[in-house]
Parts: structure tokens; sequence; C-alpha cells
């Protein structure tokens, strides 16, 4: 099974974001996804970077992807697909729009921002020439499985989001800008204050979600420690761990050695939660239960 870096979901600092994909050059993992996904105000900061990373980590030995937006409305942001389109990098869909740039024939991959839910959308991205699909991360185990079947009779690889905040939604109002009093055309980027989401809490004041300018975010950060087996049985191909602004490397060498079967699931778990004690865990989408919930407490 391979582990796919999914495309940095924040507004980091150009010289952050610059280093972050220099040390991916020597992590263990097996595919990057680069480029901007929420917000295209963002891209003009580190765009010029881009190419950098790109040569960096194909050095390495990494497959680099380049991702498209999850939410094409602009004509700077059409114009910005198009140009994206001729770079000669393999492109990830997360707004099907974006599909209207690629040749037919151009090999592409879906990310977990498409809605792909059944065999019938699975079967028409792969006639249209999507080769893997990172499939949403609210599915359960059993959806999973089938889709993975079907996938394989189409010669299609299927990744799970293995690690990180959920992405819940995407608006077209920022509210980052919003929390400051800003309007969204002069928001001063406001989103960078919060490098891993900026959290939300209830009235009562319980944890609930995150938000990441435009974007809505699972309070939990997603993980599939104690799930390997079981997604491994199902046919899946592939986990993205999706960027975090600290101990990233470590978290990738942790899914790694469980991957590899160096470690338990157990101490895998021990190990990230020493890692990060102050993140909340969650698996009960592949559970089928709620999304919030987490396995681990649930036997222990």
């Amino acid at each position: 099974m391979e582990l796919t870096v999914g495309a940095v979901q924040f507004f980091w600092k150009p010289e952050f974001w610059a280093q972050f994909h220099a040390d991916l050059a020597d992590a263990p993992v097996d595919r990057v996804v680069l480029g901007e996904l929420v917000c295209s105000k963002r891209l003009p900061f580190y765009q010029d970077l881009i190419p950098e990373a790109v040569v960096t980590l194909q050095a390495a030995g990494k497959e680099v992807v380049l991702t498209s937006l999850a939410l094409i409305t602009l004509r700077r942001e059409r114009k910005l697909m198009a140009e994206l389109a001729e770079m000669g990098v393999e492109i990830e869909i997360n707004d099907l729009t974006a599909l209207a740039y690629l040749p037919e024939g151009t090999a592409f991959s879906v990310g977990p921002l498409v809605n792909v839910y059944n065999e019938g959308t699975l079967a028409w991205l792969a006639a249209r020439g999507a080769t893997r699909i990172s499939l949403p991360p609210e599915l359960p185990l059993g959806s999973i499985r089938v889709l993975a079947q079907a996938a394989k009779a189409l010669g299609v690889q299927i990744e799970v989001w293995g690690h990180g905040r959920l992405p819940l939604a995407i608006s077209g109002r920022c509210y980052h800008s919003r929390l400051y009093g800003r309007p969204k055309d002069n928001c001063q980027y406001a989103c960078e204050e919060d490098p891993d989401g900026r959290p939300v809490e209830t009235l009562d004041q319980q944890p609930f979600l995150a938000i990441n300018g435009v974007q809505t975010l699972s309070d939990t950060h997603a993980c599939t420690l104690n799930q390997i087996d079981a997604l491994r049985d199902a046919g899946v191909a592939a986990l993205r761990l999706s960027p975090q602004s600290q101990r990233f490397a470590d978290l990738c060498r942790i899914y790694r050695a469980i991957l590899e079967g160096s470690v338990a699931p157990e101490a895998a778990i021990a190990q990230l939660t020493a890692l990060t004690p102050e993140v909340r865990l969650s698996d009960g989408f592949i559970d089928g239960a709620r999304g919030v919930a987490w396995s681990v407490e649930s036997t222990a």
C-alpha cells in the first residue's frame, strides 16, 4: 500500500511551504500532491516555488501531481486551470469543471473533494481517463470495498483518506475574513493566522469543527492506523496523509512502519498520540458509526 501526501489545505508562509516540501524528499512517501486546493488568492505567494518542488521531489523518486482548485468560479481561476493543464504533470481533479481543460484521453487522478459514491460515477471517470481515485472521506468500509472491486476491474487505483482533518465543505464565503470583520475581497489573508485551521466550538464550549478560509474541516483528525488491515483487504491501493504544520515527517514514518508490518497498530497509535497529544483522533466514518467516533476508545 502506498502513501500519498495530499495538497496543503492551509495558507502557509512561502518559505515554510518550500521547506515542508523539500523535507518530503526524505520522507517515506510515494506520491505528493502540490498546488492550491482551497483559495486561489493564496497561490501567487508560492506559485513560483512549485516548479522547484516538482523537480526536487521527482529527483527523490516521488510521483508528483498538481491539484486543481476545489471550486473554480472566477475567470482568473479558469485561466489558472488552463495553465495547469499545460505543465506536463499529472493533474488531480477536485472540481469536475477542470475536466474541460484536459484533452480527451489524458490520464488524471481524482481527489477526495469529488463525490465518487457509486460504481457508475467511478466507471464514467475511468472512461474519461481517471487512473486513480481518492474517495470522499465519509464513505464506510463496505462502500470502499465495493468501489475498490469495481475499480480493479477498470484498472483504476483506489486511495482513501488516511490521516488529517477531514475536508467537509467548500463555501463561496470566507469564514476567516468574516471572523475578523473584513470583506472577502479584502480578507488580508486572515487564514494565515491558523496554519492548521481554526477550531470552532459549540455554544457549550465543546469542540465541533475547524475553519480554513472558505473551507469547513473536522475538529478531529481522521486516523486509519487501527483500520490498515481492513483497508488492505478491501483492495485499497494508497492512503492519503493530509499535511499539518508540525511533526509531519514523523507522522509519515509511523504510517510507513505500520504498512511494512514493523509495528503493531496499538504501538503505532501510542507513538502518534505521544507525537500529537493535543489532537483528537477519529475513524468513525470507516466504521460506519458517527464520523467523530474513535474505535480505540470503544475497545479500551
